[in-house]
């Protein structure tokens, strides 16, 4: 079975500002919860504050738990950070913490929620109220579950705020593919980038994703990778530069799956961003994402 980490929480009302953002994992579960007995779900428990602080600075994180962000923070990070959005971050973080400890055990796991890629140290930021990577990641080494992590990023936007939270942190190593010309303007510095042009379809996509990832995975030699799945380069996504079908998506997780089953590494994925008005096609990529890793990894030992 696929462990599947949900919370209630995670499905929070939807906001003017981003509809997608909180309405679509409730889709995203009831489109798993068809799968039937295929999928085993597991609840995560919030994010200890101490693990928060260990990333974000504590002010911060005390603005977020006492519920007073400030108004430009909310601003920076497009909504209102109201008691039940405080919550679900705490849960989300918490959630890919747990996918990644369960994906050690099972070979893969995935958070339907998190990829919160855009957080930074003293605020949030692109909708991101914490960051779930680079938190679970801190806390995946420092604990000493593993000794070596990588963060990969396909996200149509650069994973600025992981890059920035876990740069010269011992034993984590960051990846982002993604639109050069995407938010946010001002890229951080992963331990590796691969910036890509408006326009970049499946064929081209596919072919800088494994001549980048394969030789970064065998420099690192990481023990656990936490994967950023996020939907936008998908072409008619509302805030995506790339041109990726959603069969191009299906190939992105096959090869991630494969260079990292090849390897012997275990993945643990967050989903990330997918924009627009049709938020079931969104939840249903998201799906798609998830189970295709997920029989990538089933079909191992069969």
């Amino acid at each position: 079975m696929i462990p599947i980490v949900h919370h209630p929480a995670y499905v929070s009302a939807a906001h003017a500002n981003s509809p997608t953002q909180l309405s679509k994992n409730g889709l995203l579960r009831d489109l798993l919860r068809a799968e039937g007995t295929r999928l085993n779900w597991v609840e995560p428990e919030p994010m200890p504050r101490a693990w928060l602080e260990a990333v974000h600075d504590p002010d911060y994180i005390a603005e977020v738990i006492e519920v007073r962000v400030p108004a430009e923070k909310e601003r920076r990070i497009g909504f209102a950070v109201t008691a039940a959005v405080a919550e679900r971050s705490r849960h989300v973080v918490g959630g890919t913490w747990l996918a990644g400890r369960l994906a050690l055990d099972h070979g893969y796991a995935a958070n339907t929620a998190g990829g919160s890629h855009h957080a930074l140290a003293g605020t949030g930021s692109g909708y991101c109220v914490l960051n779930d990577l680079a938190v679970a990641a801190v806390r995946l080494v420092e604990e000493g579950t593993v000794e070596r992590l990588l963060v990969v990023d396909c996200d149509v936007h650069q994973g600025d705020g992981t890059a920035s939270l876990c740069a010269g942190r011992s034993g984590i190593a960051t990846y982002s593919i993604h639109a050069e010309k995407n938010f946010p303007a001002r890229k951080a510095r992963s331990t590796l980038d691969v910036a890509l042009p408006d326009g970049t379809g499946d064929a081209a996509y596919l072919r800088a994703l494994e001549e980048s990832l394969a030789p970064l995975l065998d420099s690192v030699r990481p023990q656990l990778i936490l994967y950023q799945a996020g939907v936008d380069p998908f072409g008619g996504d509302r805030l995506g530069r790339l041109s990726l079908t959603e069969a191009g998506l299906v190939a992105r997780e096959t090869l991630v799956a494969r260079l990292a089953i090849q390897r012997g590494i275990p993945l643990a994925s967050t989903v990330g961003g997918g924009y627009g008005a049709d938020t079931a096609a969104i939840a249903a990529r998201h799906a798609t994402a998830i189970l295709t890793l997920g029989q990538a990894y089933a079909a191992r030992t069969s």
